[in-house]
């Protein structure tokens, strides 16, 4: 369990650097990495998730994971959004 958390605290710690060293802010660095992992979860991962269950018959779990996939689209739409804003009110470096 204690390497676990090291791990997660030690991630965090970096990622937080990361931002700093960009010369973006750290919400937008934060938005930025939100877009790569949702964008790679729907266009890698979610699609296998759904055959999956669809090869094992698992009517409601598609279903499940069909919904998870229009939720996880929303929110890379509204982090998209986000980041479309900024760059147009010049903000993104701010």
């Amino acid at each position: 369990m204690y390497n676990v958390f090291y791990v997660c605290c030690t991630t965090n710690v970096m990622e937080s650097q990361k931002s700093e060293n960009t010369r973006l802010d750290n919400s937008t660095y934060n938005v930025m990495v939100a877009l790569g992992r949702e964008a790679d979860f729907l266009h890698s991962t979610i699609d296998t998730y759904i055959a999956d269950a669809q090869r094992e018959n698992k009517t409601k779990l598609v279903e499940v994971w069909n919904n998870i996939k229009q939720d996880k689209q929303e929110h890379l739409d509204m982090l998209k959004n986000c980041l479309e804003n900024e760059v147009e009110k010049g903000e993104l470096n701010k």
